[in-house]
């Protein structure tokens, strides 16, 4: 063994260029059809294998154990309501961002037969037709000061056999990250139909919350007049007036503040469906916004293979192992065929004739001797990328299950919340009807009724804005287990092959 291999195979880090100059050394006195064989089969540098995550049986917060998974179901299963579900297939239509990433998809796609072209003789053709002195081919070339014509008409062919995969490992990163690129076509879709029913629901919060805001505004509004009539007659104070004007104000100031905001999620939804800001046609929250009844979370390792994001990390994990496999063949001679078939002559008029054929067969070998380490440092930094990869992968794993555990206790905890405040505005509607049963009968003061109805409007809206976010938990659950990125074509094509 050579010095060069002996100090090689003494270092961990190359331990596989090692391996490749033993299968040279080896391969060099096979016989030349056997060697070409063989050596067109190699593709040094690792194989693909899947780190280890560490994934639970189960998640956490998981209130039954399932097979089943609300991730499972294409999204106009989980949203029911027939407007929302128009709204998403417009999105699905007409978002710029999701336009954006199908493109990429598509350049994607392309470098992959890019990077497997040269894995195919590259034909090509070139001519040359000249007159002049001293030249031949429109090259200088000494002849006494003689005028010729000369014309030349060539077909090439170029040809590197593949012997150590640099192709093919180049091929297998493109195709990798074509993958993953797809993947995060997926990963916009479930986020773009998330996005659109988050608004959606959002904007039912605020309906609402407005018309109750406005029906707490007229309540003080009659409550004003009542303490300014009998502040006029002489029956009841200036101060009993200025609060009651005091709640009306503040009553008021809220409403157009929840306009805003609404004007603001619908413009935000209008950018989602691709048009330019405008109101957004919806239904009531008090019809009840319909989602999938049955709520199963699933199992975590089937979410591995759902969610999107965490699929296209392992592609461009992929695309990193074998880029390295792509570093590692260039430290090694790269062998080609060339070949060119033409036909050249003096004489245009002498062109056709047997004696201008011209052909020519040959092989190429080049191969690095000084880089200056540019090779090595390119190969340490494709292992660099691999293990940058490899910790994204395994971080992509433990966001997708905290996700999910967030959005179950989410909405676990909401559920128990939305109990507590249906309790309180049940206990405060009553209290208003009594303080104002009170008051008609002149046993209390206005300032009973006042008080009860300043305790029940904030209670109703908190109740609307916990009901919202349970709904909300379940569009991010929904979410965070990787649903949405079905379409309807695509599942009847599923269904028809089925």
């Amino acid at each position: 063994m050579s010095p060069q291999m002996r100090n090689c195979a003494s270092k961990q880090e190359n331990l596989l260029e090692c391996r490749a100059f033993r299968r040279l050394r080896t391969l060099m006195g096979a016989p030349g059809l056997i060697w070409l064989a063989v050596l067109a089969g190699c593709a040094v540098g690792p194989d693909y294998k899947r780190p280890a995550v560490d994934a639970p049986g189960d998640y956490r917060f998981a209130s039954e154990s399932s097979t089943n998974s609300l991730g499972d179901l294409p999204w106009w299963q989980v949203f029911r309501d027939p407007v929302l579900q128009d709204l998403i297939r417009i999105a699905l239509t007409n978002n710029y961002n999701l336009k954006q990433a199908v493109a990429r998809v598509e350049q994607a796609r392309q470098q992959v037969t890019v990077a497997r072209a040269p894995l195919l003789p590259a034909i090509g053709y070139s001519g040359d037709v000249g007159r002049g002195r001293n030249a031949v081919l429109n090259v200088p070339n000494p002849d006494n000061g003689v005028t010729t014509g000369s014309v030349q008409a060539n077909l090439n062919l170029v040809w590197e056999i593949d012997f150590w995969g640099r192709i093919r490992r180049s091929t297998e990163a493109a195709r990798a990250q074509y993958l993953a690129t797809d993947e995060a076509r997926r990963a916009v879709m479930v986020t773009l139909v998330s996005d659109v029913a988050t608004a959606y629901f959002q904007l039912l919060d605020f309906d609402q919350e407005i018309a109750i805001q406005r029906a707490a505004t007229n309540a003080y509004s009659g409550t004003y007049r009542i303490f300014d009539d009998r502040r006029t007659n002489g029956v009841a104070s200036r101060l009993e007036t200025d609060r009651a004007a005091a709640a009306l104000a503040n009553a008021a100031a809220i409403i157009p503040q929840l306009e805003l905001q609404r004007a603001a999620t619908e413009d935000q939804l209008c950018v989602l469906l691709g048009r330019s800001p405008g109101p957004i046609l919806r239904n009531s929250l008090t019809n009840g916004p319909q989602l999938s009844p049955e709520i199963p979370a699933g199992l975590p390792s089937t979410l591995l293979k759902r969610r999107p994001d965490v699929i296209a990390a392992e592609d461009s994990l992929i695309a990193a192992n074998a880029s390295i496999g792509a570093n590692l063949a260039n430290f090694f001679p790269r062998i080609g065929l060339t070949t060119f078939l033409g036909r050249v002559s003096p004489e245009l008029s002498a062109f056709t004739g047997g004696s201008a054929n011209m052909w020519d067969v040959g092989g190429t070998l080049t191969g690095p001797l000084f880089q200056g380490g540019q090779l090595r440092a390119q190969y340490k930094a494709a292992k660099a990328r691999f293990d940058e990869a490899k910790a994204g992968y395994q971080q992509s794993v433990l966001v997708a299950l905290q996700e999910v555990s967030d959005a179950l206790i989410s909405k676990q905890k909401l559920a128990e919340t939305r109990v507590f405040d249906d309790q309180a505005v049940t206990a405060l509607s009553s209290s208003v009807e009594l303080a104002t049963q009170r008051y008609l009968n002149g046993k209390s003061s206005y300032f009973e009724v006042l008080q009860a109805q300043q305790e029940l409007y904030p209670a109703q809206r908190a109740q609307v804005q916990t009901l919202v976010s349970e709904i909300l938990s379940v569009v991010q659950l929904y979410k965070a287990l990787g649903g949405g990125w079905q379409t309807e074509n695509s599942m009847l094509k599923t269904s028809a092959n089925r």
